[in-house]
């Protein structure tokens, strides 16, 4: 794992073959326990091509000097982003963002 959380990362890749694809990722928040946000992609290996983007909220707690996982939430589709957007605008009063 990772000692800053700057490094954290979602890449995966196997045998050399990049498997998941970071592309963003933005730190909500950091400390004792960190809150990261990844835009990805994964890899179909049977096309060999990437798939649509994703996303992948995660929770890191920092312990020895290094965060460890330890929760996930995957969003699969740009239409589930925007259901969650919608709904956490309407929720803080933001609607319109």
């Amino acid at each position: 794992m990772a000692e800053k959380v700057e490094d954290l990362t979602i890449a995966y890749e196997e045998d050399g073959q990049v498997l998941v694809q970071e592309i963003d990722k933005e730190v909500l928040s950091s400390g004792a326990w960190a809150t990261v946000i990844f835009r990805y992609r994964e890899l179909d290996r049977a096309r060999g091509e990437y798939g649509p983007d994703k996303y992948s909220v995660r929770r890191y707690q920092k312990r020895e000097g290094q965060y460890l996982p330890k929760s996930k939430f995957n969003i699969s589709s740009a239409a589930q982003a925007k259901k969650l957007l919608a709904v956490l605008s309407r929720w803080t009063g933001e609607e319109g963002l």
